[in-house]
């Protein structure tokens, strides 16, 4: 009888962020323009890659896989951010919050293989040179992209199952701007301790192995560094894996503050600041960390859109 009187949730409410009641619309236009920059910023990439052979090397093919990662999630929670702040469309079923959060996750397993795929990159650039161009050759790099993306695809699959099959019977309001997995395992009226050893299993096996591997990469490329005898040389080297290592510390501190924990010592409020840093400021500021402070990116711009590469003065 108690079972019947059970009345369970058939779609959630997602609060954004109501903390600032009269801030939503400042809040909508800042959002709208961190969308359109990082909308702008990594199609200027992918559309220099394609258009330029000058670009046509591992490391912006790569990048160009990023760009289009950062566009694609982005574009899974923001836009749903923004209609909540203007029209107050909070209401959304469960099904789709299910989908919504197995797109995230998808997103992070994808990054964590991808940002480990590009410290190899790398580390073949700097420590073998004059080899560089057998090792990451055409058919690696399109096997090694495409197995990113079929990893990504196949991991999160068990733990949506798991997630859409817990019982959600209590309060509907998700704390968070988006379906984020923290979120409802704290909402769920049933153990969660299955999925959460899931994603332990899952850290062990996918965060932790990315960790390390991207680790031992830079070890090997700081060590090929302090080996360069001339200051210019070092310095130059370390340019091409100091914006990626910045990347790299940003997403591991996020993801791992976030969601390597137990779900009872997590704080929804921290969560969603992070979330904010993951799905918004970190593909913002991507194009500009990677690429747009590269010198082959501003001659690229200038190729394509015809610009001089000097300016002449009138004499």
């Amino acid at each position: 009888m108690e079972e019947e009187n059970i009345t369970r949730v058939t779609e959630f409410i997602i609060l954004g962020f109501p903390e600032f009641p009269e801030l939503q619309i400042p809040l909508f236009l800042l959002f709208l323009l961190i969308y359109l920059i990082i909308l702008m910023g990594n199609l200027t990439i992918i559309t220099l890659t394609c258009l330029d052979p000058h670009l046509h090397t591992p490391m912006y093919f790569f990048l160009c896989n990023l760009s289009f990662l950062d566009m694609s999630y982005t574009s899974v929670t923001l836009p749903n951010l923004l209609d909540i702040f203007l029209r107050k469309s909070q209401h959304i079923s469960t099904n789709s919050c299910f989908v919504q959060m197995y797109f995230f996750l998808f997103s992070v397993c994808v990054e964590y293989v991808l940002l480990t795929v590009m410290s190899y990159d790398r580390y073949a650039a700097i420590c073998h040179p004059l080899r560089y161009a057998v090792i990451m050759n055409p058919r690696l790099c399109v096997l090694m992209a495409a197995g990113t993306w079929i990893f990504g695809f196949l991991v999160p699959v068990t733990h949506t199952v798991l997630v859409s099959g817990l019982s959600y019977c209590g309060s509907n309001d998700i704390n968070h701007y988006f379906c984020d997995p923290s979120a409802l395992l704290q909402l769920s009226c049933t153990a969660t301790s299955t999925v959460e050893s899931v994603t332990y299993v899952i850290g062990s096996f996918v965060t932790l192995p990315c960790l390390i591997l991207t680790l031992v990469s830079y070890v090997y490329i700081i060590s090929a560094i302090l080996r360069i005898r001339s200051a210019e040389g070092r310095r130059k080297a370390f340019s091409t894996c100091s914006s990626h290592l910045t990347v790299v510390t940003l997403f591991y501190g996020t993801l791992i503050f976030s969601y390597e924990r137990p779900t009872s010592t997590q704080s929804l409020s921290q969560n969603k600041l992070s979330a904010v840093l993951f799905n918004a400021l970190i593909p913002m500021f991507n194009p500009m960390i990677y690429s747009l402070k590269n010198q082959e990116v501003k001659k690229a711009l200038r190729r394509v859109f015809s610009l001089p590469l000097t300016v002449k003065h009138c004499g």
